[in-house]
């Protein structure tokens, strides 16, 4: 009996290892076919850490024929769930290492929604109720854009690039039925239906669940070295581990038992929270119980204005006072499990658009915070009116800079406001590095009109 166990065993073995080789060597000709950057949606996951093993063994194999620059791009939301985006960032911090002592030209980066796009700022500064399935404005604000941004900026630098997703046919018959209905090019490529010159290989789309957790199992640890253990017992304490961690780009929702945000009201419960609870870590109970508060508020009447904000009658948004709630109970539970949950900038931004509405003259958003120990002072967040628009646009005609720059310039003090954290200060030159590569290319295309 363990002769045949072995002996299965060694079949599923070899079966993987053939499966894996396969898409190695269509990873290494795709990547030797242009110069053509790629970007890889890492989201922490099973398929799109499979993805990620894939490409990096392959480079490997190609040895000093890998020149081409690759991004991996993850997003973080700011309400993640805790445990899963340090387990991201553990594992970007050793990708990073790992590609820098290899000399692979590997770049990794953490996307963040901006100050103006984040959770609290539309649910606590404009009132927006907590997202439904029908009006789900969490995944487009938080999510879609930050990442669409990033690899548009890419492809502004480079002229094309391409997306590497870890989508896979098995994984529902809507996913199966999306995927064979688009068309592609002779090498298998199909346009991104969104984004301008970008193209998208989904190298594991034929895998099934099985397919990718022996292949994880067997070749573990990865190349970079930091195991996969944390993330199979990411999958264990989450609902039995039968659903992606993080959405990858082209995962319009969260949806089912599925989780990303601890935030999450989409769905009626958030079995992930629940299970990792389950399973020790009690010190997420309070904010699974402040998400339960947020879905019951949502349904309340008397927390809502009666007037949309177009001014049609209807069930609007949040009404000051709610909000002035919703603000102190989430000071309360930072406070509960020590643990910084808003930004002080959000703050201060939050009170401008209070300020701007209903709060005329007051400080209260800043004073509740204060309360709490913060100790804002409240300096302004820019506003992109009009006046600003204009003063913005005298600047740029004065010192022959493009308007885009510039306000690309202005964005980056509210994409880093921590410079001590993993990789921002490289980041952040970065960033400033393209921007500028980007408006000369631009000067350069309009001096030869």
């Amino acid at each position: 009996m363990q002769e045949m166990n072995d002996r299965s065993r060694d079949f599923f073995v070899s079966r993987q290892n053939n499966r894996a080789e396969l898409v190695r060597r269509e990873l290494q000709e795709q990547y030797l076919s242009d110069d053509r950057p790629w970007v890889i949606a890492y989201s922490g996951g099973k398929d799109s850490t499979l993805v990620l093993q894939l490409v990096i063994e392959s480079l490997q194999m190609l040895g000093r024929k890998a020149r081409k620059p690759i991004y991996v791009i993850s997003s973080d939301t700011r309400v993640e769930a805790p445990q899963v985006i340090k387990y991201v960032e553990r594992v970007l911090h050793a990708v990073t290492e790992f590609a820098q002592r290899e000399r692979l030209a590997v770049r990794s980066e953490i996307v963040q929604p901006t100050i103006e796009q984040s959770f609290w700022t539309k649910l606590i500064g404009l009132g927006y109720p907590p997202p439904t399935r029908w009006f789900r404005w969490c995944t487009s604000n938080m999510k879609i854009k930050p990442s669409r941004a990033k690899i548009e900026e890419i492809t502004r630098i480079h002229g094309s690039v391409l997306l590497l997703l870890g989508s896979r046919r098995k994984e529902s018959g809507n996913r199966s039925r999306s995927m064979e209905s688009r068309e592609r090019n002779d090498r298998g490529l199909n346009p991104h239906h969104e984004i301008p010159n970008a193209y998208v290989l989904t190298p594991i789309s034929d895998w099934d669940d099985d397919d990718v957790w022996e292949y994880l199992f067997e070749s573990n640890p990865p190349p970079w070295g930091y195991p996969h253990d944390e993330m199979l017992q990411l999958y264990r304490q989450a609902n039995g581990g039968e659903c992606p961690i993080v959405l990858d780009l082209n995962t319009p929702s969260c949806g089912g038992s599925r989780f990303g945000c601890w935030t999450c009201t989409v769905v009626k419960l958030d079995r992930s929270m629940e299970g990792f609870v389950q399973s020790g870590a009690a010190w997420l109970q309070p904010l699974n119980d402040f998400r339960n508060w947020l879905k019951e508020i949502r349904e309340e009447p008397s927390w809502r204005q009666n007037t949309r904000r177009s001014g049609d009658p209807g069930i609007g948004p949040f009404h000051p006072e709610a909000r002035a709630k919703i603000l102190r109970r989430l000071l309360e539970l930072e406070q509960e499990i020590d643990t910084k949950l808003v930004l002080d900038e959000e703050i201060v931004y939050i009170q401008q658009l209070w300020s701007e509405e209903f709060d005329l003259g007051e400080r209260r958003a800043i004073d509740l915070a204060n309360e709490f120990g913060r100790g804002i002072e409240g300096g302004a967040v820019m506003s992109r009116s009009e006046d600003h628009r204009d003063l913005i646009s005298a600047a740029a005609a004065k010192n022959e800079v493009s308007v885009d720059a510039i306000e690309k310039l202005i964005n980056l003090e509210t994409e880093f406001q921590n410079l001590h954290a993993y990789g921002a200060r490289s980041n952040f030159r970065s960033r400033i590095d393209d921007i500028v590569r980007v408006a000369l290319q631009q000067a350069r295309v309009a001096d030869n009109r």
